[in-house]
């Protein structure tokens, strides 16, 4: 049985109470905890809302399953975890570009829904008996789509949320280019 500490189970509230107030009705979709896997699922017959879970109580977690809905399109968010690709942990080097191309966007997302929070980002190669290799290149482009997203704007829900946080959390100011270095990672 896993125990949470009490500041993070009320960090866990406060971010589903935030996702509620800002996109349950809006999106039709929910945050929910407690998944021993993370997973997305749309809405149907015995489930009215979109369902956004994710694993145990892990604000990372959650962030990160953030991040793919933020950037998932209308068509993706009516399939099963967006209809992405995945494979699961155990990837040959080369399984695990792919799977790198794929996360670039929403890790650099995930970077700044965390800087928004106050919370320390990670990347995840999500590759523990597998081969990952060299990641210096995989962190540039997470730099560098951070940057973007940062300069250039990001996705519509992504960004509400951005600032919802940073208000939340009173971080505002972290939400710039230079807080986002490959140093950092």
């Amino acid at each position: 049985m896993l125990v949470y500490l009490p500041e993070e189970k009320l960090k866990i509230e406060k971010l589903t109470a935030l996702f509620a107030m800002l996109f349950k009705r809006a999106e039709q979709t929910v945050l929910l905890a407690g998944g021993s896997e993370p997973i997305y699922l749309p809405s149907d017959e015995t489930h009215r809302f979109h369902r956004i879970i994710f694993k145990y109580d892990y604000f990372s977690s959650a962030l990160h399953e953030l991040a793919h809905w933020c950037i998932a399109g209308r068509q993706r968010r009516k399939e099963v975890d967006y209809g992405y690709w995945y494979q699961a942990d155990g990837r040959t080097e080369h399984q695990q570009r792919l799977f790198e191309e794929v996360e670039v966007k929403p890790q650099a997302l995930e970077w700044i829904l965390s800087q928004a929070s106050g919370l320390r980002f990670r990347i995840s190669t999500d590759n523990l008996n597998g081969q990952c290799g060299d990641l210096s290149h995989f962190k540039r482009k997470i730099v560098q789509q951070a940057h973007d997203y940062l300069e250039q704007g990001m996705p519509r829900r992504a960004l509400i949320l951005t600032q919802a946080l940073a208000i939340h959390s009173r971080r505002e100011c972290y939400i710039h280019p230079r807080f986002f270095q490959f140093e950092a990672l």
